[in-house]
């Protein structure tokens, strides 16, 4: 059943039946209530949806905004990473280039080093070998001479000693 039926059974009065106060006063009041929401309420809910709506739409501008910043920084991070790598590889480079060409100088001086002490070492051997022979020809000589003095029964004079070991001696350089 309608309800509005029911109601007009419980007053007593029939469906059809039609109270103008009422009805009146209920259009005023909802004219009132309309009236109300239409300029006093709906504009601060349209202005609080309005402000709401320029706010999302500012942060998804900030956000937006943001994005495009951070890709921007990521792609200079990326820039200067990059030239770092090539500093660094140009560093390691160098370092290497240098580190070799400091091997390869210490490796010739080493090598000039080593000649002239082998060369010297030759020549310290070839005096000392000059020098032992000069000895052993000396005391060669000097024992020849004892041995022929010996043998002459007679003694030979410093001079005539200085003579044969000079002899002995011219002849041993020579052979």
């Amino acid at each position: 059943m309608n309800i509005f039926l029911l109601a007009n059974e419980a007053a007593g009065s029939s469906p059809l039946s039609f109270k103008l106060l009422p009805a009146f006063s209920t259009v005023v009041v909802f004219l009132v209530a309309l009236g109300t929401f239409a300029f006093v309420v709906w504009p601060k809910i349209a202005k609080a949806l309005d402000a709401r709506d320029e706010k999302i739409l500012g942060e998804i501008r900030a956000a937006e905004a943001a994005q495009v910043k951070a890709k921007a920084a990521q792609s200079e991070f990326e820039k200067r990473l990059e030239e770092a790598r090539t500093a660094a590889d140009d560093m390691i480079r160098k370092a290497r280039a240098e580190a070799d060409r400091q091997a390869d100088e210490l490796r010739t001086r080493s090598q000039r080093e080593l000649e002239e002490l082998r060369l010297r070492a030759t020549q310290e051997l070839e005096s000392a070998k000059r020098t032992a022979l000069a000895e052993i020809h000396a005391v060669a000589a000097t024992l020849a001479t004892t041995v022929a003095g010996k043998i002459l029964k007679r003694e030979i004079q410093p001079s005539d000693q200085k003579r044969l070991v000079d002899e002995s001696l011219s002849e041993m350089t020579s052979r």
